[in-house]
């Protein structure tokens, strides 16, 4: 069933098959994960370079980590958080918003909480992972906004609550913590209506975001797969293009939009 993209075949011949299954079964539900948004300088997490080969996550990145030792995991996401505050949405992000304002995406789903997608126009985000966009207070429940916390990492390595002093935590999900449970149905329900799933950037491999082409599927729907590298779905996907987000996405929209204005 799948038609995996040679090189040979070149870009060009896997954006008009993508672009072919996407008008057909338009609109699509796309999924996202971190390969969307390394051509804006983020790191992804589980290729060779990635941010788990420098950082253990049982260290820096679940619930019990943050409770044992919560100044040892913000100098993980103090770190991030100084690459998202230069990070911009690059040509994936856009495309996706565009593609969504002429009604050929319905709708967002990312495990990213970058919060690039809202950043590039992207109306209808459903982020299954949480977001930097805040973080809260573990004691007496203080949000506090993006732009605050860089100012309280400047003055501190582990940001206090501004109002009872506890140090504050992310509202990403970390590892050992429930996924949201209204942004987790909504995404469900998403892809079991989807008439064509497009997956970009996923290795499909942490769940229960990794299930939902499966939903997809089962339901009677299609999909699509646009990854830098192989995936577990990449048999029964209509189209799959080993190539990078930014580019493809970009061409996509192209293929279907005409230039943009």
């Amino acid at each position: 069933m799948s038609e995996p993209t040679s090189p040979a075949a070149g870009l060009a011949e896997a954006v008009a098959r993508l672009a072919d299954a996407v008008a057909r079964l338009a609109p699509c539900v796309v999924l996202t994960g971190a390969g969307v948004s390394t051509d804006s300088g983020l790191p992804d997490f589980r290729s060779a370079s990635g941010v788990w080969r420098r950082y253990d996550p049982m260290e820096y990145a679940t619930i019990d980590a943050f409770r044992r030792d919560p100044v040892k995991v913000w100098d993980f996401y103090g770190r991030r958080l100084r690459l998202l505050e230069r990070a911009e949405p690059n040509e994936a992000h856009r495309a996706l918003a565009r593609l969504e304002a002429a009604g050929v995406v319905e709708a967002v789903v990312t495990q990213n909480v970058d919060r690039l997608h809202e950043l590039a126009g992207s109306r209808n985000v459903v982020e299954v992972h949480g977001s930097m966009r805040t973080s809260s207070c573990p004691r007496c429940r203080e949000v506090v906004p993006f732009h605050e916390l860089g100012r309280l990492l400047d003055r501190h390595p582990a940001p206090p609550c501004p109002r009872c002093g506890a140090i504050l935590k992310p509202d990403v999900v970390m590892f050992g913590e429930a996924m949201p449970e209204a942004e987790t149905a909504r995404a469900f329900e998403l892809a079991r209506a989807a008439r064509l799933m497009l997956v970009v950037g996923s290795s499909l491999e942490v769940y229960p975001a990794a299930g939902l082409p499966a939903e997809t599927l089962a339901a009677g729907g299609a999909l699509a797969i646009v990854n830098r590298g192989t995936t577990q779905y990449d048999a029964e996907a209509l189209v799959t293009v080993d190539a990078a987000a930014a580019e493809t996405l970009a061409a996509l929209a192209r293929e279907l939009l005409g230039p943009p204005a």
